[in-house]
Formats: structure tokens, sequence, C-alpha cells
């Protein structure tokens, strides 16, 4: 059964889809408490949505403290996990093994990144602003509703360059 799986080309991209993803996970595990944790989730992440949050709100002085956005009436801690990375790893993993080539795969997976960073940044104000408002809300947001929406962001960009690429392959 297991040797049935991987015959032909689409098992072999699902192997290397998940060898892909889990190696990145993996890594990304291993780099708990070092300095490039700190660069995505403390400069590239908090730093950049408390700045967001000072420009829609002013009043409020967010201050961004090591994995926390911090704001008198209550902030929001940034844990290894909300930074984005999980998604980017499902993308990138979906590239490396995308029957086009290398050239495609390298700009959609760079146009991708963009895209996760906007939205994840989006997702954490949005979550700051939920937790001070309603914590109720933001529960069923961080737990369910935010996570699913990445996913499928993330999914609908890689079906819509995958089949863009496809569409100028044929064309040329």
């Amino acid at each position: 059964m297991g040797a049935m799986l991987i015959r032909g080309r689409s098992g072999w991209r699902i192997l290397g889809f998940l060898a892909t993803f889990v190696v990145l996970e993996l890594s990304w595990e291993a780099a708990r408490g070092t300095a490039l944790e700190r660069l995505v989730i403390h400069d590239a992440t908090v730093r950049s949505a408390t700045f967001l949050i000072n420009a829609l709100t002013p009043a409020l002085a967010a201050q961004a403290s090591e994995s926390s956005i911090r704001a008198t009436g209550g902030g929001l801690n940034i844990r290894n996990g909300c930074e984005g990375l999980e998604v980017l790893f499902l993308l990138t993993a979906a590239f490396v093994v995308a029957p086009v080539p290398w050239r495609q795969r390298a700009a959609g997976l760079l146009l991708g990144t963009a895209l996760i960073y906007v939205a994840n940044e989006a997702r954490i104000v949005g979550l700051f602003y939920a937790y001070r408002s309603d914590p109720a809300l933001f529960d069923q947001l961080h737990s369910t509703v935010t996570p699913v929406a990445m996913i499928l962001i993330v999914a609908f960009y890689f079906y819509a360059w995958l089949d863009r690429t496809r569409r100028s392959m044929a064309a040329a």
C-alpha cells in the first residue's frame, strides 16, 4: 500500500511537500530562543504591528516589548506560532514541489511571502483590538477564524499563481 502511494509524480510531490514542511517546522523549532526568533517575532512582527496600532490609534501609545504589544487597557503576547511562519512553510513546501520552472517558483514565493506578512500583521492588529474590546471574540478569532483565513488566503494565492503560470507556459 505504501509503495502505491508514492508511485508517480503526484506521490513524490506529496512526499516532497511533507518533507519540506517538516524540515522547515523542525528548523524553526530549533531556532527557539535564538537571535533569529527575536528578529522574526520582536523586530519583524511585534514592532511592525505596534507601529500600525500607533498609526491607527496614537492615543493608546502602544509599545513593543520583546514578544508583547503593551498598551493601557490591554495588550497582546506574540508567541512562537503567531508570526505566520507555518503558513509560509506551507507555501514554501507547495512551491518546492510545484510543476513549474524554478524562476516562477521563486517569484511566486517572494510575492507570497509579502502577502503572508501583510495578512499576518493585519491579523495581529485585528486580534489586538478584539482582545481589548471583547475577549470572547478574541478567543474565537484567534483559535479558529484567523488561522483558517490565513490558510485559505495562502491556498487561493498558490492556486491562482499556479494557474496563471501554467496558462502563460501553455501560451508560450
